[in-house]
Order: structure tokens, then C-alpha cells, then sequence
């Protein structure tokens, strides 16, 4: 397995497609001089040693030179052992709420920020766990796969905001029924669906749902995020959603139906305001659940590979030098003698 030691660097590559850009400008600038000298054919003829192909292939061979160098720098390595290990972990699916109603303000910074932070936390506490991530609002889609990789999770976290699903609304059942499916199919170990949502299911269904899924063996949590007081909800545009007659729209915490959700899918209904007391409720109750062996493919003892880019840019840079711009007279004497 390759892998880069320093990949910072990679971003450096960026600067090739800018040279390009150089050289093609250069190149339609230099045109438009000549074609200022007069007609191209003639000039064409009074300079026959000029070779646009030539150069174009001078500097391709130094751009693949400068790409090398840059992937020396970026230290890349090569796996040279692999090994299966086993550890110790359980698997949760997050189901995030991205309705519009999560961006109230009851909770700070927002209820889907301090949702966001509350799945940082937890995922910072994760060691040997697998998690995956899905967002809802009036239909459900998987965001991340269910995985180990805490770096992506926290990555697919950010870019998570209400724009990603059109259809508004909250369906709770489809976003359960959804993680249930999500899963590993590895027996013996503990499965969590954790729910964060502010309890307004506009569909229905949601406590037959996490049944099903508790038969299956997933227990389902639900964090109730927000006042049952009620706040509005923010427009982006220093103002507040208003309903059809111009009345703002209040939307509340829906605590009643988080813990009916939670007791049908046998797991525990937690509160989440502005304190910490949630995030740690929420340790606790994870780390009670089962913890199975699973298997990891791990690569180790990583060797340095930069020597191979090194020749290829030697390589490169000697291609480089030895083509001259212009056509050799001696092929340009062969080309005028078969002619004759």
C-alpha cells in the first residue's frame, strides 16, 4: 500500500495546470506577433528550423520533472508488512437531523452545531469503534459508510447543513430503518443507532422502526436537541421563518416522542442543552454495550519510495535538455534531398 509521509505537499501540484495556462498564453501571444510580421505561411518558410511541437515536448518533460520532485518531497512509502488484527469495539451509526428546524438557536451555537460538536466528542473518545454517519430531514441518505476512519468522520462532519437535502421535513422511521441497514454483518458485537433530532416526525412510523431494528439486535438512542419552550428559526438573512400568514414559526423539542422512540428500540432517550451533562451520558451508555472482536488490516514497516521519482525526474530532465527547439539542419538536408 502506498502512502505519502508528508502529503502537504501534494497541494504543490496544483501549480502545473498554472504553468500550462502560462504556456498556452505565451504560446497565443507569440502567435499573434508573427501573424503581425505578415502572412504565416511565408514566415513559416523564412523560419524552418522553428518546431512548436518540439518546445511543447521541452516543456511537458519539465512539468513531469517538476511533478516527481514534487513527489519526492512528499515522501511517499510502501507497506512492506501486512497483518490482521483483532480489536476490540463496538458499531455506531449516527443519524443526524438536518431539517431546518435544527438551526434554532435554543441551544448554542445552533442545534445543529452543538449537534456537530456533540459527534466530535464522542468520535475523539472512539479507539477501537466503527462509526458511520447519516443525515435525514424529509428522506435519508448515508453521508459516510461505516468505517474506523475517525479522520474522514470528522472530514464528512463539517460539511454537513440543512442544503444538503431538498426535500424538507423529518422522517425519523426512514432514517432508522436506514441505519439499521448500515451495518457490519459481524455477530457478537454491540450496535448502536444514535438519533440526534429535536422529535418533530412528520411521518410517523419511527417507534416501529426502532422495534424492528432492536429485534435485529441494535439498541437505538435518542438526543432530543432544543427547548420544548419553542424558538424560531433563523433565515440566514437576520430574520426568522415565517408561516403562510406571516406568523414566525416556533419549533420545539418533541421530548415525549424521543423517549417513546427510545423504549420501543430499548435504548435511552437523553436531553441535550447547553451542558456536557448529555456527552457524558451518552460515554456512559455506549460503553455498556458489547464489545466484539473485529479484524483490521494494519500496514507497517513503511519503506521510503523516493527513488524511484528520483530517476524518472533525472530521467525527465535529461530528456529535457538533449531536445533542441529547433528542427537538427541534418534531418531538415534529408527531408529537402528526398524532396528533390
Amino acid at each position: 500500500m502506498l502512502r505519502f509521509e508528508s502529503p502537504i505537499y501534494l497541494y504543490l501540484l496544483l501549480i502545473i495546470p498554472v504553468f500550462f495556462g502560462l504556456m498556452f498564453w505565451a504560446e497565443y501571444r507569440r502567435r499573434k506577433a508573427i501573424k503581425k510580421l505578415g502572412d504565416a505561411q511565408l514566415i513559416a518558410q523564412l523560419m524552418p528550423g522553428a518546431s512548436t511541437k518540439r518546445r511543447w515536448i521541452k516543456f511537458s518533460a519539465l512539468q513531469l520533472a517538476l511533478a516527481m520532485l514534487i513527489l519526492m518531497v512528499a515522501r511517499p512509502q510502501m507497506g512492506t508488512k501486512v497483518s490482521n488484527e483483532k480489536r476490540n469495539g463496538i458499531e455506531c451509526i449516527i443519524a443526524m437531523d438536518i431539517s431546518n428546524s435544527m438551526l434554532a438557536e435554543d441551544v448554542q451555537p445552533s442545534r445543529l452545531d452543538k449537534s456537530k460538536m456533540l459527534v466530535e466528542n464522542l468520535v475523539d473518545k472512539f479507539n477501537n469503534d466503527k462509526i458511520g454517519l447519516i443525515v435525514f430531514a424529509g428522506e435519508a441518505f448515508v453521508q459516510l459508510p461505516i468505517t474506523s476512519d475517525y479522520v474522514s468522520a470528522k472530514m464528512f462532519l463539517q460539511s454537513i447543513e440543512p442544503s444538503l437535502i431538498q426535500t424538507q421535513g423529518t422522517d425519523l422511521a426512514q432514517a432508522i430503518n436506514l441505519a439499521s441497514k448500515s451495518f457490519t454483518q459481524q455477530d457478537k458485537i454491540g450496535k448502536a443507532i444514535i438519533v440526534i433530532t429535536d422529535g418533530e416526525d412528520h411521518e410517523g412510523g419511527a417507534s416501529e422502526a426502532a422495534k424492528a431494528a432492536m429485534k435485529k439486535g441494535m439498541n437505538v438512542f435518542i438526543l432530543g436537541i432544543g427547548d420544548t419552550n419553542g424558538a424560531p428559526i433563523p433565515t440566514g438573512r437576520g430574520g426568522y421563518m415565517t408561516d403562510n400568514t406571516g406568523n414566525t414559526v416556533m419549533t420545539r423539542l418533541n421530548e415525549q416522542m424521543c423517549r417513546e422512540i427510545a423504549s420501543a428500540g430499548k435504548g435511552t432517550y437523553i436531553h441535550v442543552d447547553n451542558t456536557s451533562a448529555a456527552q457524558e451520558r451518552l460515554n456512559d451508555e455506549l460503553s455498556k454495550l458489547q464489545q466484539g472482536s473485529m479484524k483490521s488490516v494494519i500496514y507497517s514497516e513503511y519503506n521510503e519510495q523516493f527513488q524511484v521519482f528520483g530517476i524518472l525526474c533525472v530521467l525527465l530532465l535529461i530528456i529535457e535538455i538533449c531536445i533542441n527547439e529547433t528542427v537538427n539542419p541534418f534531418f531538415s538536408k534529408i527531408r529537402i534531398f528526398h524532396k528533390k
